[in-house]
């Protein structure tokens, strides 16, 4: 047993007021006379006798009433362990994991579930000493270094400045985390705090759980609380996709968002609304029942050149965070395009399509003889055409523009080796190309399989339902055979494919098998020629500018090549700034950046150059609002070997009674007053039997 406020035990010398009183009483009887003496000689032995002892029993009694209450004021425990009664004087480390995660913004009758968590840290903090240390690890993440303190108001300050984050965490990671730096302590008593919701999908996947009884001994005390208890009315936007994949300035982008409901109530017409670039643009109403998901598609014409920023968003419930998703497209005000020849004529048809379809000056052309291609830089460039059979020696070049996520069409030249033709695709990573065609006079091939629902087919056809295209008469050609690198988008009737598509590094490739002169086919000529040319190129340029998602948390990787200064500046969904300076010479042209604890559209940006936008949006598993057990975290401690003590305290309860307890024991000054309160009641009624029986002898004397 040990006590809460020993320095109350100095009340025990009171104890010994009754028997000094007693004392003294009896030095008084002495003076009594001799005659007195005669008359009690007279008396009955036996009702001495009596006397005495209820006398010796009043003085017990007041002793141990005395006793009782300054004990009961001392708070006496019942300890699992003593160490020679310091026990109470042993600092502590103690690591507190905040779930910040959105799920905690939940509101009940108290305020949200996370204000609730940061008031009961700070309740808690009160009851710590001089020379304790603290620690905080958040459930959205964890660096690698976290910083113990002993500062308490420091460690005050660094809790209230803690915010509700996008970022969704495994619980499993802050406990083994915080048990890094509780088996780093040096401290006696050890503790971990975990105030969070307990969502069932957030603790951990049985592959993540390790072995975590050296850290987690039985010096150790694990404090749950548990939050949840609410009944929770949530629905969430739980994926966003564009369904266009070229996107051209007033034209129609289409929207497709999968809508969940995550509560145990139907919805009945969930308003869900389109906006691009801040406007309201298009707007429909659909029903949820329990548990169920549901498509949305929206569409709406973009208005404006560049990154163009898209949200979905529904009204507000419980939790607000999933009800918007974000994704942005970039529509090219001008595209920079590079042809490559190895002999500059070929070049005119294709030129010519690109000038005939499109806007005044939209393409900004380029036309270079593909030896030329050292002393070009490729970084001025979206999509290079390349009408060559000679550009292996240039692989490592070509390859980095791939990797920047831009693209490539490729025509065999019209001057054809096929050997060098088949070499220079294996360099950049195509394998497909086989032998060379060169059909009979009067003999020709035409197309057999069209892939209508590719891309480059979007918004060709007047009448979306029915799409033909004119097969051109084909005289020399490539079989080339995509297999499983590549995939065909127009075959030819010997299966082999026309056009085909790679995805090689972060960019793309658009392999056709003909060359674009008449001497190989009538081609240039046909209605779909200009057309498929420009759509090829615009679907190039598109490519990885669009849909460059993450969820909240995750390190965004950003190709920063086209940079003009060493410094980019980041602007966040909230419109704060982060800079990142470049060492100029570092050789890789993407940089990493981690603080994305906000959903939104992130820019990278080069001075006034806008280089990047990339998406960050909720992880739909924080949305879920079921929620563990207690038998189920405790298999789970189970699992990882925690050999220490666990004590769940209630939202209900008083956290530090409770933790004084779990420290010291179950405090036992209850049982002490009710104890004194006994032994009052006794000694009253002895005391007034023990008068009674007094009066009766001196009346009898």
């Amino acid at each position: 047993m040990t006590f809460l406020n020993p320095a109350v035990l100095f009340g025990l010398l009171a104890a010994s007021i009754p028997i000094i009183i007693h004392l003294l009483n009896l030095r008084k009887l002495k003076k009594i006379d001799f005659s007195t003496l005669q008359f009690l000689k007279e008396l009955q032995k036996n009702k001495i006798r009596k006397i005495k002892i209820k006398q010796w029993l009043l003085l017990a009694l007041r002793v141990l009433i005395i006793l009782a209450i300054v004990t009961a004021f001392a708070r006496p425990t019942i300890v699992g362990v003593s160490i020679g009664g310091t026990t109470s004087a042993a600092k502590t480390t103690a690591v507190f994991i905040l779930d910040d995660t959105f799920s905690m913004s939940v509101v009940d009758q108290n305020g949200s579930y996370f204000n609730q968590a940061k008031e009961a840290i700070k309740n808690i903090l009160t009851q710590f000493e001089e020379g304790d240390e603290f620690g905080l690890v958040l459930v959205s993440h964890q660096p690698d270094e976290i910083e113990m303190t002993s500062n308490l108001n420091k460690f005050v300050q660094e809790v209230d400045a803690t915010n509700i984050s996008y970022a969704s965490g495994k619980l499993n990671n802050s406990i083994i985390k915080a048990a890094e730096l509780i088996g780093e302590a040096k401290n006696f008593n050890k503790e971990i705090y975990v105030l969070a919701d307990f969502q069932k999908g957030r603790l951990a996947n049985e592959d993540e759980i390790i072995d975590l009884k050296e850290q987690l001994g039985e010096q150790v005390r694990l404090y749950t609380f548990n939050y949840s208890g609410k009944e929770v009315f949530n629905f969430g936007i739980d994926d966003l996709k564009l369904n266009t994949q070229i996107f051209e300035k007033d034209k129609p982008v289409k929207f497709e968002a999968t809508l969940k409901n995550y509560s145990e109530r139907t919805k009945d017409n969930l308003v869900v609304s389109l906006f691009i670039n801040g406007e309201r643009l298009a707007q429909q109403s659909i029903n949820l029942n329990s548990g169920e998901s549901k498509i949305a598609n929206l569409e709406a014409s973009a208005r404006n050149f560049g990154y163009n920023d898209a949200i979905i968003e529904i009204e507000e419930d419980d939790i607000i965070q999933d009800n918007k998703r974000y994704t942005s497209f970039f529509i090219s005000e001008k595209i920079p395009v590079l042809i490559l020849a190895d002999d500059v004529n070929d070049t005119k048809l294709i030129e010519a399509a690109l000038k005939s379809v499109s806007e005044k000056g939209y393409f900004d052309i380029t036309i270079k003889k593909t030896e030329q291609i050292s002393g070009v830089s490729l970084n001025n460039f979206q999509v290079i055409i390349l009408l060559s059979d000679n550009f292996g020696n240039e692989s490592v070049k070509l390859n980095q523009f791939l990797s920047s996520g831009k693209g490539i069409i490729i025509f065999p030249p019209s001057e054809n080796g096929s050997s060098g033709f088949n070499s220079s695709l294996n360099s950049i990573g195509i394998t497909s190309a086989g032998s060379f065609v060169k059909l009979e006079a009067g003999q020709s091939i035409h197309f057999s399989e069209t892939d209508f629902n590719h891309p480059l087919f979007e918004n060709i056809f007047m009448d979306e339902k029915k799409k033909q295209i004119e097969s051109p008469e084909i005289f020399s050609y490539f079989k080339i055979n995509p297999g499983g690198k590549g995939k065909s988008i127009i075959k030819l009737q010997d299966e082999s494919s026309f056009l085909s598509e790679y995805s090689i590094g972060d960019g793309k490739v658009l392999l056709f098998s003909s060359s674009p002169v008449f001497s190989w086919s009538d081609f240039p000529i046909k209605g779909i020629f200009a057309p498929l040319v420009t759509k090829s190129v615009m679907y190039l340029s598109a490519y990885n500018k669009n849909e460059v998602n993450y969820f909240a948390g995750e390190t965004i990787n950003v190709n920063v090549a086209e940079r003009t200064l060493p410094q980019i500046k980041i602007v966040r969904p909230d419109k704060s700034e982060d800079f990142i300076n470049i060492d100029e010479n570092q050789t890789s042209d993407f940089i990493s950046y981690a603080a994305t604890s906000l959903a939104g559209n992130y820019k990278f940006l080069s001075g006034e150059k806008l280089l990047a936008s990339a998406n960050v949006n909720t992880d739909p598993a924080e949305s879920v609002t079921e929620y563990l057990t207690e038998s189920d975290f405790d298999d789970y401690l189970e699992k990882i070997n925690f050999g220490g003590k666990h004590i769940v305290i209630d939202k209900s309860e008083n956290p530090v009674q409770m933790i004084l307890q779990a420290r010291f024991g179950s405090e036992l000054w209850r049982y002490f007053v009710l104890i004194a309160i006994l032994l009052a009641l006794v000694e009253m009624t002895i005391a007034r039997n023990a008068k009674k029986e007094l009066v009766e002898l001196k009346d009898s004397v």
